[in-house]
C-alpha cells in the first residue's frame, strides 16, 4: 500500500507541533534536573544561583537533615500503605460502576449517570462531609482517606467510554449464549481486555493520595498515622520559623541558605515512589489515555 503523502500544511504543523512539544519536554526535564541537582549541592551554591544544571560542591547536608527525622519512615510506611489501599478500593469501584454504566440495557442508566454527573460540579462541602465522616466512626483511620473520595466521576467517564469502544456487545451476546452471566463475563472477560484503563485509572488515583495532605490533616489525629506529606510539610516550616526566631544576620542566611535546600530535597524524597512506579504502567498508560478518550 502507497504510503499517504502529506501535503505542505500537514508537513508545517506536524513540523510546528515537534517543535513545541520537544521544547515543552526538555523544560520538564530540566526542571527535573536542577530539582535533584540543587539537592546535592551546597547550601550557598543554591541560595546564590550558581547551581545551573550539575550539582555544585557536592553535599548530602539537604538528605542528613530531612532523613533524621525518624517520623519521617513512619510517613513513608502510611503513605504506600494509604495509596495502596485506596488505589485498590478506587481503580474496583471505578470499574465496577464504569462498565454497569457501559451496558445499553441497564434500567435508569441516563438518569444515574446524569446524577454521576452532578456530583462533578456540586458538593456538600467539607463540614458536612466531616460530619458524616466522623457519624460513621471514621475519623482517625485509613478509611477517612479512602472511602470519602474512592470514586472519581471523571475516571468513570474515562473507563466507561473505554468499555464502550473497546469491548463489541456482540462479546457479551456470544458469551451468553456459551451460559456466562454479567457478573461472569466482567470478571473473566472485560477485566482482562481492560489492562490498559487499569493502569490509567490506578496511576491517577495513586498520584492523588499520594500527594494529598489536606484530608489527613483533617481527619488524622494520631501523629504515628501522618502520611509523608504532612511530615514533609513540618519540616519545612520548622525550617522557616527556625530562620525567622534568630536575631544573628549571619545565622538567618545560613539557614535560609539551608532552608533552600531542604525545600529541592522535600521534592526529591516525596516525588521518588511514583517516579519508579511510572515506568512500570507506562506501557498501558499511553493506550488507556488514547483509548480511554475515544467518543463514545
Amino acid at each position: 500500500m502507497a504510503a499517504v503523502r502529506k501535503s505542505k500544511f500537514d508537513r508545517v504543523f506536524d513540523g510546528a507541533l515537534y517543535v513545541i512539544l520537544g521544547f515543552l519536554a526538555l523544560t520538564y526535564i530540566y526542571a527535573l534536573i536542577y530539582v535533584v541537582s540543587a539537592s546535592f549541592s551546597d547550601p550557598n551554591a543554591v541560595y546564590s544561583g550558581r547551581v545551573v544544571l550539575w550539582p555544585v560542591d557536592f553535599t548530602l547536608n539537604g538528605y542528613e537533615r530531612v532523613f533524621k527525622e525518624k517520623m519521617l519512615w513512619y510517613g513513608y510506611g502510611n503513605s504506600l500503605l494509604y495509596m495502596t489501599v485506596g488505589s485498590v478500593v478506587s481503580t474496583s469501584f471505578t470499574l465496577m460502576g464504569a462498565y454497569a454504566l457501559s451496558r445499553k440495557d441497564l434500567p435508569g442508566r441516563g438518569i444515574i449517570t446524569g446524577l454521576l454527573v452532578f456530583t462533578m460540579f456540586f458538593s456538600g462541602g467539607i463540614i458536612p462531609l466531616y460530619l458524616v465522616v466522623r457519624s460513621l466512626s471514621l475519623i482517625d483511620t485509613i478509611w477517612a482517606l479512602v472511602l470519602p473520595g474512592a470514586v472519581s466521576m471523571s475516571n468513570v467517564i474515562i473507563a466507561r467510554t473505554f468499555y464502550v469502544s473497546s469491548i463489541p456487545t456482540g462479546l457479551l451476546d456470544a458469551a451468553k449464549i456459551d451460559g456466562c452471566n454479567n457478573v461472569r463475563f466482567f470478571f473473566r472477560v472485560a477485566l482482562p481486555l481492560s489492562k490498559a484503563i487499569i493502569a490509567v485509572i490506578t496511576l491517577y488515583y495513586a498520584v492523588g493520595l499520594w500527594n494529598d495532605y489536606f484530608n489527613a490533616m483533617i481527619y488524622i489525629k494520631t501523629r504515628e498515622k501522618y502520611p509523608l506529606q504532612l511530615f514533609l510539610r513540618e519540616i519545612l516550616i520548622s525550617s522557616q520559623q527556625s530562620s525567622a526566631m534568630t536575631g544573628d544576620v549571619l545565622e538567618q542566611e545560613i539557614l535560609a541558605q539551608l532552608q533552600e535546600i531542604i525545600k529541592y530535597t522535600l521534592i526529591v524524597v516525596g516525588s521518588v515512589p511514583l517516579l519508579l512506579l511510572y515506568p512500570f504502567l507506562q506501557k498501558y498508560f499511553v493506550q488507556g489515555v488514547l483509548i480511554g478518550s475515544l467518543k463514545e
